[in-house]
């Protein structure tokens, strides 16, 4: 058996400089199996071959993107049973949102050292259960699973940045920099140009026994991450999707932001902004942009995108 299974995406941004370390590293430590994919295609290959060898901690080396495929093929297609082993992200994505969340920072190569150093031992203390998003848009039986879901506005922002700002070859931090300089040139002074993220188109949202809101959204978050975007943190209930909307305008979006910086978003009612939680969550819309850890949905005219939540899912977290 296997102390850690290391399932690597070569095509990730990240790896073009990482891979030949990682290589390097598993060579040198035995209670590593690593494989590599060259397309999303072949992850469910890659489960079954991992399951066989029992892994205590399974890891994935890639992209937001890569991490969701591999969490929706581990959950769907039961290749553990009904007792999968922790999961544990390195933070090698550009965005690595689901690797902050569990403690994952620094050089992937430290994470994946600390990772089988705690393999070593009793995993408990350091197992934490998240549930997962499970989206359909109506055309695929089977659900797409995710932790961090961008809508509207924010899901606009983030095309603009993977189609203008990151071919630029910019280093990630000041490519987001910029997006986040281009969304308040938008927002705020109402610019709106070929070289700026577009205006949001109209959604609504609805929770399961929870209300409906619609409009104009700069920001549209759902999650099952602890923290939302902007520094919020809710008083989650297990099982529930925790959702943030900003309504377009710039003194909503500078109102939450001021919140924010306070530390005190989410604690109190803001007019225009929408902290709620809800255990299904519908978005509507005719040809709205959502984002669901890298993948791209589009709502249609009668067609909604439904969020679910899982079944608890255990992780691995390196941080307190």
């Amino acid at each position: 058996m296997a102390c850690v299974a290391l399932l690597s995406n070569p095509r990730s941004t990240g790896n073009r400089a990482l891979l030949p370390r990682v290589r390097a590293y598993c060579a040198r430590n035995p209670d590593i199996f690593h494989y590599e994919v060259e397309e999303i295609g072949q992850i469910p290959d890659a489960m079954r071959t991992i399951a066989r060898v029992s892994p205590k901690v399974l890891v994935i080396n890639g992209g937001d993107g890569s991490v969701q495929a591999a969490l929706t093929e581990l959950h769907g297609g039961k290749y553990f049973g009904e007792t999968p082993p922790p999961v544990a992200v390195l933070p090698n994505g550009k965005t690595n949102l689901i690797a902050l969340d569990l403690g994952a920072q620094g050089d992937p190569l430290d994470a994946l050292a600390r990772i089988v150093e705690l393999a070593q031992s009793d995993l408990a203390p350091h197992t934490v259960q998240r549930e997962l998003i499970a989206l359909s848009d109506g055309r695929d039986s089977r659900p797409v699973l995710g932790m961090f879901l961008g809508g509207a506005g924010l899901a606009d922002s983030i095309l603009f940045c993977r189609t203008k700002i990151y071919p630029l070859g910019l280093p990630n931090g000041l490519s987001h920099v910029l997006t986040a300089l281009a969304v308040l040139v938008s927002v705020v002074l109402g610019v709106r140009a070929a070289f700026l993220p577009p205006r949001p188109a109209p959604v609504s949202v609805s929770l399961k026994r929870g209300g409906q809101f619609s409009g104009r959204f700069t920001l549209l978050i759902v999650t099952t991450l602890e923290r939302l975007l902007l520094g919020s943190k809710t008083e989650s209930d297990t099982g529930r999707l925790k959702l943030m909307a900003v309504e377009q305008g710039p003194v909503t979006l500078l109102r939450a932001l001021a919140a924010s910086i306070r530390g005190r978003l989410g604690r109190n009612r803001l007019q225009g902004v929408h902290i709620e939680q809800g255990d299904e969550i519908e978005i509507a819309g005719d040809r709205s942009n959502v984002i669901l850890d890298g993948e791209l949905f589009e709502t249609s005219a009668g067609n909604p995108i439904v969020l679910r939540t899982t079944a608890p899912v255990p992780f691995l977290k390196l941080a307190a």
